[in-house]
């Protein structure tokens, strides 16, 4: 009998592996640009490089670590990503120049693709299929602890110490990581002789994504693009809009909502269905986009804060649950990465995309654009999934 369980001694190593994961990676991404200009005297653009092939070294192990999660063993490729990921960290103290600087980073990049998308595997195959919604709402704000706690502690130790203390501190995190994994008891799915050879010798370009987990994958892809717009460009529109004072906070009112909000829409998730809560929340995004483009006052400017997390924060862990429900045990990893892959795809290639239309039309062109591209993604859903998990309901 399953037991129906959440927080068990592997949910929370897990949830506390995931944390502090994420709280390096958005701590060196807020202070990498600024890094590298500063110590290495670079071009903007070269130190723009330094923080996204980050994202392509992830991209690149994501490709194979969904492929062959269940051949190499979870257990084994968890340590081997969080290694990597320790190494790639370590690395930034004996940087003396900007390549070396780039190697550490697509090292490091590598080591968080590895780990991230075997953490998120192991998690949700451990949480009860009753409770998954839930489960993973939890799970999900110890990323959205990272993402609130990582830029604010790098602004703190770059002001008050040096990049070395702040690399150090990072370094401590990523050991931590790595030690509590330790204690983890990881299920792994038995494979054939047979299916791990076949696995191995096939190398074509759909056994590097899974089919059933593309469709829901793709709205995280626009999702993603629609919510770089935010992260990359709110503090540049709000000095345009002299509104720095409210931007200074939009994050910390997302953090708040988001840690209020995840639980009530997971629980929801599990006991009316997926589709009482991804239909609200790309509504309130879009909501959120709408009054950043209106925004003539801090206040409607938090309001798109608000709206912003109970809108995208509740899709990208909707979108997560989802591609737990529609995928077998053997082929999680691979969806799993699958909806990462297309998740870091829309997050890399939105800044450079977005930033052409502000540049030619202006930051609340750009976000009335991408409002009005997140409602479309209304009947996207409906006829991806949405459709389809209203038929189960009513059986």
């Amino acid at each position: 009998m399953e037991s129906d369980k959440i927080w068990t001694k592997d949910f929370i190593i897990l949830l506390s592996s995931n944390f502090f994961v994420s709280l390096s990676f958005y701590l060196l991404m807020t202070s990498m640009a600024a890094y590298a200009i500063q110590e290495f005297q670079v071009s903007e653009s070269k130190a723009g490089l330094a923080v996204s092939i980050f994202i392509i070294g992830a991209l690149v192990s994501r490709l194979f670590s969904g492929k062959f999660i269940d051949v190499i063993g979870r257990k084994k490729m968890l340590f081997s990503g969080l290694i990597l990921f320790l190494i790639g960290t370590i690395s930034y103290l004996f940087v003396n120049n900007i390549n070396f600087l780039m190697i550490g980073r697509f090292i490091h990049g590598l080591g968080f693709g590895i780990s991230t998308t075997v953490i998120m595997t192991v998690n949700m195959a451990s949480i009860p299929k009753s409770k998954r919604g839930e489960g993973i709402g939890y799970f999900s704000l110890s990323t959205a602890a990272g993402t609130a706690i990582g830029p604010f502690l790098a602004l703190y130790l770059t002001h008050q110490f040096t990049y070395q203390t702040m690399f150090i501190y990072c370094i401590v995190f990523s050991a931590i990581a790595l030690g509590s994994s330790v204690f983890l008891k990881i299920h792994e799915i038995d494979l054939t002789p047979e299916q791990k050879a076949n696995i191995k010798k096939s190398f074509r370009f759909k056994d590097f994504y899974d089919k059933e987990a593309l469709p829901v994958s793709l709205l995280m892809f626009i999702s993603g693009i629609a919510y770089s717009g935010v992260i990359s460009f709110i503090n540049s529109y709000a000095m345009g809009m002299n509104l720095t004072k409210a931007a200074s906070f939009f994050f910390v009112g997302y953090a708040i909502f988001l840690f209020v909000c995840r639980p009530i829409a997971g629980k929801l998730f599990d006991s009316k269905g997926e589709n009482i809560v991804v239909y609200p929340s790309f509504a309130f995004f879009a909501i959120s986009l709408f009054f950043i483009t209106i925004a003539n006052n801090g206040f409607i400017l938090l309001l798109g804060g608000v709206f912003l997390a109970i809108g995208y924060g509740n899709i990208m862990s909707s979108m997560q649950t989802i591609i737990g429900k529609v995928t077998p045990p053997h082929r999680l990893g691979l969806a799993i990465s699958t909806l990462f892959i297309c998740m870091d795809a829309g997050s890399g290639t939105g800044p450079f995309v977005l930033g052409l239309i502000a540049e030619k039309f202006g930051f609340q062109t750009m976000y009335g654009v991408l409002a009005i591209t997140v409602l479309f993604l209304i009947p996207f859903y409906y006829f991806v999934h949405g459709k389809k998990a209203s038929a189960v309901k009513t059986l």
